[in-house]
């Protein structure tokens, strides 16, 4: 057998060497190779997820004293505050503290005042008369009640005093198909496609907030329905889209 290239062995040792012996000792230096192979690609391996480690070990120790991250972005264990010295005052607004309460809105932006007055002089009794230039003002913000808006199309059908012909009427062409409006169904839309509602979480809402009675197979027609009426403003949309992209990229030279 021939003397493997690289054997650290003498040809003149080699040819001494009985051939079985040489049959093995060329079995284990090709397997010695092999594996020195596999130890380098390990190697390479381990420099490549190393450096990998370190490049996320440095993101995640960023913060707003080693880099230009704001510190609001800064996780809760990292963000360091000034120590307080104690304060003897309680807890809550001061005395002489300004609150900063809501604002109030304008008269013509108010629905409604409820006014208090003064009957009688609380020292004398004596009837009061006049009124308050500046009186103290309070405003809140409260949700109307909603009750849902029930509209009866009515068909009627007339017979001609001539000839005796019956004439019916026809639906008005706004008049929604099904049971439900457009505003319904927008709701409908709107919750389901924007927050996630579930139907059955849906069907208690509609009750509860809006008074309206449905029932839970009636939800996904009417999602359906939105979906249709919005296939072709969707694609119109997206027509327009691509189109000012195509403009955009023949102006730049793309």
């Amino acid at each position: 057998m021939n003397l493997p290239p690289g054997l650290p062995i003498s040809q003149e040792d080699w040819d001494k060497t009985p051939r079985s012996v040489q049959a093995v000792v060329i079995a284990v230096w090709q397997e010695n190779q092999m594996l020195k192979r596999q130890v380098a690609e390990l190697q390479n391996q381990v420099a490549v997820h190393q450096a990998e480690v370190d490049k996320l070990r440095e993101q995640v120790n960023k913060n707003s004293r080693n880099s230009s991250k704001p510190p609001s972005t800064d996780p809760p264990r990292q963000r360091i505050y000034p120590k307080r010295e104690p304060s003897q005052n309680k807890k809550g607004g001061q005395k002489g503290h300004h609150g900063r309460g809501r604002k109030l809105k304008p008269s013509e932006q108010v629905d409604r005042v409820v006014v208090s007055r003064p009957t009688n002089c609380r020292q004398c009794g004596a009837l009061l008369l006049g009124e308050d230039p500046n009186p103290q003002r309070h405003q809140i913000s409260e949700v109307p009640r909603i009750e849902a808006e029930v509209i009866e199309y009515q068909l009627h059908t007339l017979t001609c005093g001539v000839c005796g012909a019956r004439n019916p009427a026809e639906w008005p062409a706004e008049m929604p198909k099904g049971s439900f409006g457009e505003r319904l169904q927008a709701l409908i839309g709107y919750l389901g496609g924007r927050f996630g509602v579930s139907q059955r979480d849906m069907q208690e809402i509609l009750a509860s907030v809006f008074h309206v009675e449905i029932g839970l197979g009636s939800i996904p027609a009417q999602e359906q329905r939105m979906s249709q009426a919005l296939q072709q403003p969707v694609q119109q949309a997206c027509a327009y889209v691509q189109q000012q992209a195509a403009v955009n990229l023949d102006e730049t030279g793309g």
